[in-house]
């Protein structure tokens, strides 16, 4: 059951769902300096560490026929490579900028998958720093791959669209610089922060919900009873969907970088 279901109850008796609070954790470590540590900031550590260790324990002994885990290594890079950076770059293009591609992938995918981790309960992407920096990542990309591919059209081509009559540039051009300079890692980091946070308050609700019914509500009535089961029905198909989500919303981060990249490069500039 969800570490956070103890929310569930007060001292009335009532029930008490999520609340924003969450995601604002009390300090652990250096409390009231400029290097705070809070549960969110130390889950973000362990998510680290496991992509650290996972790519290692599946590459330090690499074998012609490789076992279990490394296969498992091999097509988790594979996929990154082929069917996202490849794909859209082709392969010179997708060499070059794989590296930063495969570490957005991972880097939200692992930081996702913490949101239904027993013991740790909550996404390190469910507050915006971590999404922020991934999206300024890519954003700095997209800018580095434009500029070098079109050093001196990169920007004229982006604000003033070829082919376009001259005195709608009035009206295109500041649509142009916001669409592509300012909500791109802007809608990067709000796509990523809100499946998150959504996905947190309903895992929390049913199984807070859960507790509510089994250990409060039953006391006045059994029948509450069948409504805990039901919230542990939702609850564990929830989990499983916030799975689905986690990975779903690493492949769409590291596709829409590569998609801007892709865009930057692209001969019209």
């Amino acid at each position: 059951m969800h570490l956070l279901a103890p929310m569930a109850t007060s001292d009335d008796g009532g029930f008490h769902g999520p609340s924003i609070d969450e995601f604002f954790p009390p300090a652990i470590f250096f409390a009231g300096t400029d290097f705070e540590i809070n549960r969110i900031v130390l889950i973000r550590f362990l998510a680290v560490i496991a992509i650290i260790l996972v790519f290692w324990l599946g590459t330090r002994r690499m074998r012609v026929v490789p076992g279990r885990f490394q296969s498992v290594v091999e097509m988790g890079l594979d996929f990154t490579r082929v069917n996202i950076a490849e794909d859209l770059l082709g392969k010179k293009d997708g060499r070059r900028f794989l590296p930063l591609i495969t570490t957005i992938f991972f880097a939200v995918l692992f930081m996702n998958i913490t949101g239904i981790i027993p013991f740790l309960n909550i996404s390190a992407n469910s507050t915006i720093g971590m999404p922020l920096v991934l999206a300024v990542a890519a954003w700095i990309a997209f800018i580095y791959a434009g500029l070098r591919k079109h050093p001196a059209a990169f920007f004229k081509n982006a604000l003033f669209p070829p082919g376009v009559p001259w005195p709608l540039y009035i009206i295109v051009t500041p649509i142009e610089l916001v669409s592509t300079f300012v909500l791109r890692p802007i809608t990067l980091t709000l796509r990523l922060l809100m499946n998150m946070i959504v996905g947190h308050l309903l895992l929390v609700l049913f199984f807070a919900a859960t507790q509510f019914f089994f250990f409060t509500a039953s006391q006045t009535s059994i029948f509450y009873s069948l409504f805990g089961v039901g919230t542990l029905a939702f609850g564990f198909v929830f989990t499983l969907f916030e799975l689905l989500v986690a990975v779903l919303q690493a492949y769409v981060f590291a596709l829409l970088t590569t998609v801007y990249i892709q865009l930057a490069l692209a001969e019209e500039h």
